[in-house]
This record gives structure tokens, sequence and C-alpha cells, in this order.
């Protein structure tokens, strides 16, 4: 293990109070040392925070020099996606294709972020009295606790990190405590950018001495968290010590809808797109297949087809399209729902075994669920290469199913007819809909969901208000007495 790590608190970089190992998923292998934070470090990187917040240099910043700052990590991003895209790829066995495409789509939001920084305007109150002027001064709502998972790591820190920057808060990343290689890495270009002490700070470590301390700090006004809905329970629970917002971006089982008019051969690579890129991990992924019994034959004859010619390989090898999972325990996780789902009656179309290989592969999987109304593949969000197939043969009737879940984040509809496209988009209960396409993402867009899917939006410009609170300022412009001091005015 060559490479060790280390956090970044108040400008500095240091060590933990322990170290852990991260294995490299290709391989099995421990790969680095990881620093780890407990509850000392925790704290300082709060107390560094909370400082900043409140100290001229950063505090006292125009909102345009933040933008400039903003600007200047956008260019480093960029130009160390490279390096940073080969520690991802080490660290969460994601291929190097899409991380390296990834990173680099990254600095976009950095930049949007760094434009919206001086467009943060307050407004005039026409207020309904006499002789007084009102208006709104928008503010940063104080420190900020990011908190993401392994997966997309540095996409899902951008969309926390820049609109916060952007209204000028200070905010304390975690990392999660599987693979943070790549976000402890980037605590390099917050450094190099000129950020001042304390406004960033990169931390890593386990549950209860790490997360736990975080996000019920006192001096923590807002967390935002990206992963699974039972860690968002002990979140929300945690931050009725110190009532901070909220915002959670949580996982889902997203319905991938095909229609009989659908261009089939599109939505097939939509599909594989949708559950087999990144090799499933993805919170977004289009878990279940719901498709028009009238086509689902030739449908699946053509998945099937396409998905067993996926290049399976090693991750840092630009041809390969299809890496491990991330850890030995998803691995574990989706055998055991496969094999219970097929237990429950469910048919293996392709793979349900892991590959015989170094690491944690499992085969691109598709389950045939069609009648079987209590596979556990249908309703669990598996995080994995697993696809679950069922049909419908009406509009309403792939509502139905398409809004049978206790999640709402994302769904695709495959359709040739504009006004039907226009119907069930409207009709399906998710935050994100795409149609005719999958797995799109921009800056210029929010993105999140309802449900047990979350709440709030990261994306786009309303996001960076959230990162804001009103001060409401009243200017009484009369120079006469005030008469009678026991009347509210």
């Amino acid at each position: 293990m060559s490479f060790q790590f280390q956090l970044y608190i108040d400008g500095q970089f240091e060590a933990g109070a322990a170290t852990f190992p991260s294995v490299n998923p290709a391989t099995g292998q421990a790969w680095a040392q990881m620093p780890e934070a407990r509850t000392g470090e925790v704290n300082r990187a709060v107390e560094a925070a909370s400082r900043a917040l409140t100290d001229s240099a950063w505090g006292g910043l125009t909102a345009s020099a933040r933008g400039k700052l903003l600007y200047r990590l956008a260019d480093l991003v960029e130009r160390a996606a490279p390096r940073l895209a080969e520690i991802e790829t080490n660290d969460t066995g994601k291929i190097i294709r899409e991380t390296s495409s990834q990173i680099a789509y990254v600095a976009e939001y950095y930049r949007y972020y760094a434009g919206i920084a001086d467009k943060l305007e307050g407004s005039h109150i026409p207020v309904d009295k006499p002789d007084m002027q009102v208006w709104l001064d928008r503010q940063p709502v104080g420190v900020v606790a990011a908190i993401v998972p392994w997966n997309s790591q540095l996409f899902l820190s951008a969309v926390k990190l820049g609109p916060a920057l952007a209204a000028g808060c200070t905010v304390v990343l975690k990392a999660s405590e599987e693979a943070p290689g790549p976000l402890l890495e980037f605590a390099r270009l917050v450094h190099e950018a000129g950020f001042p002490p304390g406004v960033v700070n990169v931390v890593t470590g386990f549950g209860p001495e790490c997360g736990a301390v975080l996000s019920s700090h006192p001096d923590v006004d807002k967390v935002a968290f990206t992963g699974g809905p039972e860690t968002a329970r002990h979140i929300v629970r945690n931050t009725a010590n110190n009532l901070a917002k909220v915002s959670l971006e949580l996982g889902g089982k997203s319905p991938f809808m095909v229609f009989a008019d659908a261009d089939l051969q599109s939505a097939v690579n939509a599909q594989v797109a949708a559950i087999f890129a990144a090799s499933g991990q993805s919170c977004v992924a289009g878990s279940r297949l719901l498709i028009e019994a009238s086509v689902k034959d030739e449908f699946l004859a053509r998945l099937v087809e396409r998905v067993a010619r996926i290049r399976v390989g090693l991750p840092n090898e630009m041809e390969t399209e299809y890496g491990p999972l991330c850890t030995e325990r998803q691995l574990r996780n989706i055998e055991g729902v496969v094999e219970r789902s097929v237990n429950q009656g469910a048919k293996v179309l392709t793979g349900g075994k892991a590959l015989e290989r170094d690491g944690y592969y499992y085969a691109p999987t598709i389950l045939d669920c069609t009648g079987v109304d209590n596979a556990e593949s249908i309703m669990t969000e598996l995080f994995g290469p697993v696809l679950s197939v069922d049909t419908f043969s009406s509009e309403q009737e792939s509502i139905e199913k398409a809004n049978s879940t206790v999640y709402g984040l994302a769904a695709g509809i495959f359709t040739t007819n504009l006004t039907r496209a226009h119907r069930v988009s409207k009709r399906v209960r998710s935050g994100v809909v795409w149609i005719n396409t999958y797995r799109a993402v921009s800056p210029l867009v929010p993105f999140g969901g309802s449900g047990l899917s979350g709440h709030g939006r990261e994306g786009g410009f309303a996001a960076a208000l959230e990162y804001t609170t009103t001060k409401s300022v009243w200017l009484r412009t009369s120079d006469d007495p005030i008469s009678d001091p026991f009347v509210m005015r």
C-alpha cells in the first residue's frame, strides 16, 4: 500500500486519530491507508468552519470574490480530472471511462455556482406603511455539514459545496468511509485554489464518532446528505439536537417504462445505461423495467443479446464497460436478494451469480418477475446490476405499477406518442422524469425526489437559495419623533 491520505482541517493536512485500509474492488486487496476522523477531529473541523464564517478573510469577501475562487477551483478540477479519476477507479471500482468524463464535467458545476455567487440578490418590499422602507438581505445559512456516499462522490459533493460556497457558507465535507480517496485528494485542490482556512474541511470516518458527531454538532446550521434511508433517519434524529436544516437525497427503485410504440433498440440501449452503467451503483438506476406486454418478448430478446456483449474487465482499462461492485458486502447482499427472488418465482434471464474472477464482480442480471408480486428484487433498492421485469397492458396500469413503491426519485418513459409522454410524465410520482433518454444531468437542472427518496433539490439556481436565509431590514424614514411607544407600528 503506497498511498497515504490525510484529513484537511482548518487549512492544514493532518493524520487522523487512526488509519484504516481501503480495498481496490477489482482485486479485493488493500491499496491505500485512509485517515479516520473521530470526535476530536470533527469538533475541530466544525470549530474552524464556524470561525471562518465571520472571519474577514471569508465573511468579508464580496460575492464576486467568492465566485472567482469557485472559478479557480473549477479550473483545477478540470486539470486534475485524470488524477482524480484514477484514484476514484482504484478506490471504488468504477470504470475509468466513466470517472474520467464525469469528473471533468464536475468542473461545470463549480463554474455554474461561481456565476451565481453575485446573483443571490435581496429584494425591496413595498410595505403597506408610510415612512417605512423594508428590504430583504440574503445571507449564508451558516456552517454546512455535507455528507456524501462513495459513488459519484465528486459530483455529489459539487452539488452541495458549489451552492454553499456561492452563498458564503462554510463547509465540513464528510467523505464515506468506503472509498474516500477522491475527496481527500480533492481537498488539495481546495487548498491550491486559495480558500481561506476553515472555509472547506474534508474528513472521513465511521458513524458514531464521525457522522453522528458532525450531524448533531451545535454549531452546524444545515446538513446536506446523500445516502440511504436508514442513515438518513439517524441524521434526522441527530439534528433534533441542533435544529439544523436538512436536505436528503436518498435512494430509488426507478421505473423504466417502455410502450409498444417506442423505438425499441434505442430503449434497449437506454435500459443498459440505466441499470448496468456503473454496475448499477446509482441512486437513479432504472431497476424496474415495465414493458408493454405485446412487445415484451421482442424487447427482452434484444436486451439479453445486448447485455451479452457488455465488456467486463478491469476498471482501469479504457475499453472496459463493466466493473466490480464497490464492496464485498454489496456483493453478498445482492446474492441473497436474487436467491430469495428466484425462490419466490422470479426467472433468471441472464446473470444471477457472481463472476469467477478476482474482486467483487456480479454478472449483469435480468429477472423476469412477471406475475410475482412478492419478489424481493422488485421492492428493494439493491444498488447493483439487477433488473426486475414486469409487464403492463394499459397506460393506466403502467402508471399504477410505476407508482407502486415507497420511492420517488426518477423514472424513464419510452414512447413516440407525444401526448402520452406528457400524460404519463405528469402522473408518475418522481422528482426526475426522462423521456426517450436516461441518466442525463446538468448543473442548470434541479435533482431530487420524494417519499423515501428524500426531500429538497440539488442543482439549478434554487439550490443556492437553500444555503441562504433572509434578514428583514426596516428603516423608518420620518424625522418626526415616535409618538406612542405602546402601539405596534
